[in-house]
């Protein structure tokens, strides 16, 4: 690519001509404000914020879709510059709704009003005024809160949903001035084939999309001194939250969560990776006699919840194939109602099962009627990291400051094993290091399988194990998901097992994670869970005590009776030819 010379503000500067002036700036530390841009997603110009003058060029033009040319002088702050900028916001603040005070969208993180006080905009004397609302609120999905009052047609959640999602549940609608972004029907988002990703979300630059806010009933839960609170916390978390507290990405704050849970109110402080190893345990197992009997194979991972309702939508048919385990989530919350019940002699109904989450998919995956056991949910609610940061600073916790913790006993320990199934390819990889050593019987020591590593969209491998060949494939992202499941249904490939997680980068990059965020910052949390991977004594599901002592004790064996009524679950029929003229899914389902 050619090198071309320019100048901004009047400093010399050297580029290649495919960078957008917008790039160019960001590289070399001028700072212009967006709404629309994401380092991840392609750009549109809609929100015209990012403008700039370019000589010989009467009109302002948008620097995240100009290329940079030879010899071009660009001005990012003039006076002009200043003016336009100012003008599109009082547009835009013209219309949108002045409760900020009551939004969920945290202070800090919309960007409309960061670039409000930025150029001294304000309503001061319009805060009399009601504005008209253009349609209520959508709370129908249990996962994400659209509110289109908020929107300001920035086009990010098209584009994160079309390109990195391929769902495509959201578009333009009407034109001119009247335009809005909707759902394609304009239909609720629950009637939709929305799998709850909240890529969306993570991508609104304002409030117009945020998760179900859970904050006031987990409160009201440990409040309630009739109520036992236990809480898990899921690997990715303990590598992203403390990006809400300054902290580099990546960086291990297991110990600092444990005490903010505690200083929160909670009863118990456990973690999922418990239950990721046990999920290993059940879908190693059932692995195993798939393969040995040549049924139903390729098998298909269930711990993502986007994934599984993609499937439940587009490829029904193959709903035997995904594996019957409940997802790590959702056996902890079905032991901590039994198991954990009957040992400390407690009342299933009095205990609240809350978990934490990197996912928003996650608050519809707790809701599912097929996910309960005797009438009782297995996991009462749901927080995203950003709403655990949340209460966190609601309560003026100093957590970079918490000295570390550990978790409470019977279901805190883990190996590492569990710890990396917060990234692509970490259930694969885990699932292999104690599929391997048991096909060999302990023959197989390999512990590090880094073919199934890395954000490539999608891998491939054969591994031989004892006298068989396994072929196995791991793809994160539906967009990339598409594409390999479309070659599984056509019998073009053909695998043994297959990892698939709904969003890019695994459940590092979920829908609940902190934001803003990038593939770079995703890059950072994987490292993170890769080097507390490395440092552990114990690095196979199968070596945890607490998981043999499970089994002994209360299981039986792995894939045994009472494992599958504890564990193990069944997924429905999504399509559209499944659903009757009410709107409701077949009662065989």
């Amino acid at each position: 690519m050619a090198t071309v010379g320019l100048t901004i503000n009047d400093k010399n500067v050297v580029a290649t001509e495919d960078n957008s002036i917008l790039d160019v700036c960001k590289k070399n530390g001028v700072n212009i404000p967006t709404l629309c841009t994401h380092p991840d997603l392609n750009n549109e110009g809609n929100c015209r914020m990012c403008v700039v003058e370019v000589d010989g060029e009467e009109e302002l033009l948008a620097s995240c879709n100009t290329k940079v040319k030879d010899k071009m002088i660009v001005r990012t702050e003039t006076e002009k510059i200043k003016d336009s900028r100012k003008a599109t916001l009082e547009l835009l603040i013209a219309n949108h709704p002045n409760d900020c005070l009551t939004c969920d969208k945290v202070a800090g993180d919309c960007e409309l009003q960061n670039l409000c006080y930025q150029y001294d905009v304000n309503r001061k004397e319009q805060l009399l005024e009601t504005l008209p609302q253009k349609e209520v609120l959508d709370l129908s999905s249990t996962s994400i809160t659209r509110d289109v009052n908020k929107c300001i047609v920035c086009g990010n959640c098209v584009r994160v949903c079309s390109e990195t999602q391929d769902i495509g549940i959201y578009d333009y609608t009407e034109r001119g001035h009247d335009t809005v972004i909707n759902t394609k029907e304009k239909e609720p988002i629950l009637e939709t084939d929305c799998i709850n990703c909240g890529q969306c979300i993570k991508v609104c630059p304002v409030g117009a999309l945020v998760e179900k806010n859970d904050i006031k009933r987990v409160r009201t839960a440990i409040n309630d001194p009739n109520v036992h609170v236990v809480v898990q916390t899921a690997p990715a978390v303990k590598h992203t939250l403390g990006e809400e507290f300054g902290l580099e990405p990546g960086t291990d704050v297991t110990g600092q969560t444990n005490a903010a849970l505690r200083k929160l109110g909670v009863d118990k402080v456990f973690s999922t990776d418990f239950t990721a190893d046990l999920t290993i345990m059940e879908e190693g197992t059932e692995f195993i006699d798939r393969v040995q009997k040549g049924e139903k194979l390729p098998l298909l991972t269930s711990c993502s919840p986007g994934w599984v309702k993609y499937v439940e939508h587009n490829y029904p048919h193959l709903l035997e194939n995904v594996s019957s385990c409940k997802s790590p989530q959702q056996m902890f919350g079905a032991l901590s109602k039994s198991y954990y019940a009957e040992i400390n002699d407690l009342d299933p109904q009095k205990i609240f099962s809350l978990s934490i989450m990197p996912c928003t998919a996650k608050k519809f995956e707790a809701d599912r009627e097929e996910l309960k056991v005797n009438g009782l949910k297995d996991v009462d609610a749901v927080l995203t990291t950003r709403e655990l940061a949340k209460m966190i600073k609601m309560e003026k916790i100093q957590f970079a400051k918490l000295d570390e913790e550990s978790f409470d006993n019977f279901l805190g320990d883990h190996t590492s094993a569990g710890r990396i199934f917060g990234t692509t390819g970490g259930v694969m990889e885990a699932a292999l290091r104690t599929v391997a050593w048991k096909l060999s019987d302990g023959e197989l020591d390999k512990i590090e399988y880094e073919g199934v590593r890395g954000l490539t969209n999608a891998k491939e491998a054969e591994i031989k194990i004892a006298d068989m060949k396994v072929k196995i494939a791991v793809v994160h992202g539906t967009a990339a998901a598409k594409e390999l499941m479309k070659k599984i249904d056509n019998g073009e490939k053909k695998y043994h097992f297959v990892e698939i997680m709904g969003c890019v980068g695994g459940c590092i990059n979920g829908g609940g994670a902190p934001i803003p965020d990038s593939m770079e910052t995703v890059k950072k949390r994987m490292a993170g869970i890769y080097k507390t991977d490395g440092s552990s004594i114990l690095r196979r599901s199968h070596e945890n005590p607490l998981i043999s002592k499970l089994y002994d004790n209360y299981l039986g064996q792995p894939g045994g009776h009472k494992a599958h009524d504890l564990l193990h679950t069944h997924y429905i029929d999504r399509s559209k030819k499944n659903i009757d003229v009410r709107g409701e899914y077949d009662d065989n389902d």
